[in-house]
């Protein structure tokens, strides 16, 4: 039997409307379980009183409205649009799992669709799974985009060097770069992005170049683990949520925004190509609350 979505349960809540401490207690107990967090949950359920009491709100459509307000205070986004007349790179990290890969793939078919950029390079170097160079060189010829690689096992670094030399002799515009995601907390994994992002950094002048973490929004609290673990590592400029439909809790953006402080830039919303979408504040919380 499938289970009842955030804003399902939280309808049901206006039934217990005559009974108000009764409601608010299950509500703070739906956000945290929709991984909004303690705290913050305790936060949005004290703010929302306030609201009611001033306000005198008093119907569902109303209080709901109330609600989501609250929650929108605290998302940060940012509108990544790649720069004109310059390299634009981009750094994909996250742990295994979150589909970096499949998320490369759809960014590359994002720019070409909504930019009308063509000259688009992926660099496969997540050279410690031979899966993921092989996928990677799949989804290219799909796109119809170049794909820079090498042997499983390979130095990672180099496919990077490799793939900015490329971009620029043949004038592309973007490079979407894929990385490992092992044990994202361990010293190697951050040795080898480090090493990565000093080969970017003294081969990007005049480029555009932005970090950006994928999170599976199906993974809780792990996933503020992880990107407190590649902020300190590495510093994040924006982050993807992946796997994120009507089903999926996905109330872990709004903590990670919190405590964190990295804005949202994309919406993982399925398997296809199209499964990507601009993060934007309204259809997430439509989708969170069930709208």
């Amino acid at each position: 039997m499938k289970s009842k979505t955030i804003g399902q349960r939280i309808k049901e809540l206006f039934g217990l409307k005559d009974k108000e401490s009764v409601f608010y207690e299950e509500l703070e107990d739906i956000l945290i379980q929709a991984d909004i967090g303690i705290q913050l949950s305790i936060e949005l359920v004290e703010e929302l009183k306030e609201q009611v009491k001033k306000q005198r709100l008093m119907s569902k459509n109303d209080i709901l409205t109330a609600l989501k307000k609250c929650i929108s205070s605290y998302i940060k986004t940012v509108q990544i649009e790649p720069l004109k007349d310059c390299l634009n790179i981009f750094l994909i990290l996250g742990v295994n799992g979150v589909g970096k890969t499949t998320t490369v793939a759809k960014l590359a078919h994002y720019f070409k669709l909504k930019y009308n950029i063509s000259e688009i390079v992926l660099s496969a170097a997540d050279t410690f799974r031979a899966a993921a160079i092989d996928q990677l060189q799949l989804l290219g010829q799909q796109l119809k985009v170049k794909v820079i690689h090498q042997a499983p096992g390979a130095d990672p670094g180099a496919v990077v060097f490799d793939s900015l030399d490329s971009a620029k002799a043949h004038k592309s515009q973007i490079v979407l770069v894929d990385t490992s995601g092992r044990m994202h907390n361990k010293t190697n994994l951050v040795r080898e992005l480090s090493k990565i992002d000093k080969i970017i950094k003294s081969k990007s002048e005049k480029s555009f170049y932005h970090k950006i973490l994928v999170i599976d929004a199906t993974t809780g609290q792990n996933a503020l683990s992880q990107g407190e673990a590649f902020k300190q590592a590495l510093g994040v400029d924006s982050i993807i949520l992946a796997k994120f439909d009507s089903s999926a809790k996905g109330g872990i953006a709004v903590s990670i925004c919190k405590n964190l402080g990295i804005p949202f830039s994309f919406l993982g919303t399925g398997e296809k190509m199209d499964d990507i979408k601009v993060f934007n504040k309204q259809l997430y919380l439509n989708t969170l609350l069930g709208e």
